[in-house]
């Protein structure tokens, strides 16, 4: 399997379908936007951010 780590390898396995690839292609290319109800996150805002899940262990 690939790696699917890296947001622009997409793995066969997903079964996408060759419209979902090109959508999904389409929008890696533009930009992010902010508004009032998804404002951008600074790094104090960032920090105030609670886990809800546990940690997974690495190679677990």
């Amino acid at each position: 399997m690939e790696n699917i780590n890296n947001t622009k390898e997409v793995s066969v396995d997903l079964a996408f379908t060759e419209k979902e690839l090109k959508e999904l292609d389409e929008a890696r290319l533009k930009p992010i936007t902010f508004d009032e109800d998804c404002p951008e996150t600074t790094p104090e805002k960032a920090l105030k951010f609670k886990r809800v899940n546990p940690r997974r262990s690495v190679g677990a």
